[in-house]
């Protein structure tokens, strides 16, 4: 082998293993199925986190919270996660023009960077859950943070969106999802009273 095909070899390597992650990321998380998709959200229970950056655990939110009849969005964010601080503005506007249910669920974070994060860039949540240990994640099938969920007024999961929530995506896949959800719980309701 020449020399010169030597100091190729690794140039080489480095161009198939960006290709394969491109490919990788092109595909990724996004396209991902999920087993919660058009199905009841699976029994979790954490406790809320205070305005004193305190974990109330006698403060609940659990699955039954999810099947009162509103839409309820459901974030999983941390304040040691970059693209959790990139998609908040897009949280901050849904809870002033959604006219929705949010819930946060802080994972794996510290009580006090969670209140920190909130308090430099705004609290958007009807109320915060605490999953200190991940296992609530576990059960609604995340990958990591943040993700994002669209959950009916009967507790079923009718949008999951993987990574940050940019002006667009609020615009055009989670206001439309929404929207979907409200018209179902309606008709839903409109069922029963009949």
């Amino acid at each position: 082998m020449s020399r010169k095909a030597i100091y190729l070899l690794p140039i080489g390597a480095f161009a198939v293993c960006a290709a394969i992650l491109l490919v990788a990321l092109r595909t990724g998380e996004r396209d991902l199925p999920s087993t919660l998709l058009n199905a009841k959200v699976r029994p979790f229970d954490v406790p809320t986190l205070t305005n004193e950056a305190q974990v109330n655990e006698k403060d609940r939110i659990t699955q039954e919270a999810l099947q009162a009849g509103e839409v309820t969005v459901v974030n999983f964010w941390a304040s040691w996660c970059g693209p959790c601080e990139i998609e908040h503005p897009q949280l901050m506007r849904l809870s002033k023009d959604g006219d929705v249910v949010l819930i946060g669920i802080a994972f794996k974070d510290a009580p006090r960077d969670a209140h920190d994060f909130l308090t430099n860039l705004g609290d958007p949540f009807d109320r915060i859950g605490f999953d200190a240990n991940g296992r609530a994640g576990i059960e609604w099938g995340i990958s990591g943070v943040p993700e994002t969920f669209v959950v009916d007024g009967a507790g079923t999961v009718v949008f999951r969106h993987v990574g940050p929530i940019m002006p667009r995506d609020l615009d055009t896949q989670l206001m439309p999802a929404i929207a979907a959800a409200k018209l179902q719980t309606k008709e839903a309701a409109e069922r029963v009273a009949q």
